[in-house]
């Protein structure tokens, strides 16, 4: 459960950046003391790590999630579909160790918490597909 605290505080962090140019270190920051105080350090050292990777690999995760998202460019999508998928396909793609199946199922508890009715269908079809075209 804190593994999938610590995704939710990642994509909250990227949304805020998505929507508003939040500096990543002060959203983190601020979610950390107003919302995520008890997540564990270990959980929130991942979240942050899942938070930069994102930053820092951005167009390459997007020129995927673009590419299985056929009738949505990635500007067009709403917001919190694309910043789920950011998170869980940095994971899938970038991270070593990674469980990219636990990855894809808690975007999916993310999308039904946060995104529309559609949201969770939709993150789990591009997220399944990068996941094969990485296998």
């Amino acid at each position: 459960m804190s593994r999938r605290k610590a995704r939710e505080l990642a994509f909250q962090v990227l949304f805020q950046v998505d929507q508003v140019d939040a500096e990543p270190r002060q959203a983190f920051d601020y979610l950390v003391r107003d919302k995520y105080g008890s997540l564990d350090v270990q959980y929130r050292m991942f979240s942050w790590k899942l938070v930069e990777g994102c930053l820092e690999k951005l167009s390459e995760i997007d020129a995927r999630i673009a590419r299985y998202s056929r009738d949505w460019e990635i500007n067009r999508m709403p917001s919190v579909d694309r910043n789920i998928m950011r998170v869980a396909a940095y994971e899938i793609l970038y991270m070593e160790n990674s469980q990219e199946v636990v990855a894809i199922d808690e975007a999916i508890e993310i999308a039904k918490k946060y995104g529309d009715e559609g949201s969770a269908g939709f993150v789990n079809a591009i997220l399944d597909k990068i996941l094969g075209e990485k296998k």
